[in-house]
């Protein structure tokens, strides 16, 4: 998770909610394309690169690192050669540099955003590859697959990778209090992910928003899920990046696979991502974007 003053929060929403399978949404107004899969092979790569990145330097990817630099530059240049319009958006904190990475892919309609993030940021302890290299490398996979399916959205698609989360959502609220009021109502939805990969998962914990009820992506994140047969929780808007979001009024939906083994721990490494949930969490959010992407907008 994003910092340790979240992790009972986060708790206490698991433990307050009750098991849910969703019903199947309503058919949306328009059929979307058929979303494609993802395979391992699509997206354990990343979680490779960034436990090589962790690995030389000094063992972690925290914010004002140079481990952290390289890994906003392995991002960036995979979105690059993909063809999506990247830019870093700097911020301080701490007394030190960081950067937002955003990235956007052409087409869709600018007045209705579907935004999907993580924090990929570790702790000065360890590599951080669960927490949140798992979040950061399958939202890359899933941008990808847009890119390689050549995806035509109604709505537009925007992809961002946060810095310095681990030291209190720094990164997601300097980028969400940079945001005019225009900017922020052009949002329709903000997707986290942040622990995507925890071993000895059962269920997907499912972002319920508290203050906009169930939103379409959540819906469509539960669907997803029982379709397959996989079992959710409903947890609330808190602990994670999308808390930044929720605050400032913005839908949010998304999911964990919850609390690792090794959080915040140097053991915190490739060994503590378990494949098959990785790349199923891969697959939920581009099966789920490719919904979200050709819907007409509600608003």
């Amino acid at each position: 998770m994003t910092s340790r003053r979240s992790l009972p929060r986060l708790a206490a929403g698991v433990l307050g909610i009750s098991l849910t399978l969703s019903a199947v949404p309503a058919a949306a107004k328009s059929r979307p394309t058929a979303a494609p899969t993802v395979s391992e092979q699509q997206v354990m790569p990343h979680l490779r690169a960034l436990q090589r990145i962790a690995d030389r330097n000094g063992g972690n990817r925290a914010h004002g690192t140079k481990g952290y630099a390289d890994s906003v530059a392995y991002v960036k240049r995979a979105l690059d050669r993909a063809g999506f319009r990247t830019r870093l958006v700097p911020f301080t904190h701490a007394g030190a540099t960081g950067d937002n990475l955003i990235a956007d892919w052409p087409g869709g309609d600018p007045d209705h955003v579907v935004l999907t993030g993580a924090h990929l940021d570790s702790v000065k302890e360890g590599p951080g590859i669960n927490d949140n290299g798992s979040g950061s490398a399958a939202v890359l996979a899933a941008a990808l697959q847009v890119a390689k399916s050549g995806l035509k959205p109604e709505r537009h698609l925007r992809f961002a990778w946060w810095g310095a989360e681990e030291q209190g959502l720094i990164g997601s609220e300097s980028y969400v209090s940079g945001l005019s009021g225009a900017e922020r109502r052009r949002i329709d939805v903000y997707l986290n992910f942040d622990q995507a990969g925890s071993r000895n998962t059962r269920q997907w914990l499912v972002v319920h928003d508290d203050e906009h009820g169930e939103t379409e992506a959540q819906q469509a994140f539960e669907a997803w899920f029982a379709e397959r047969s996989i079992p959710t929780f409903d947890i609330g808007v808190g602990g994670s990046d999308h808390e930044s979001f929720g605050n400032a009024g913005i839908p949010s939906s998304g999911f964990s696979t919850g609390i690792s083994d090794c959080i915040h721990e140097a053991c915190d490494d490739l060994a503590n991502v378990d494949p098959k949930t990785e790349t199923t969490s891969a697959d939920a959010i581009v099966g789920v974007l490719w919904k979200l992407a050709a819907t007409t907008p509600r608003h």
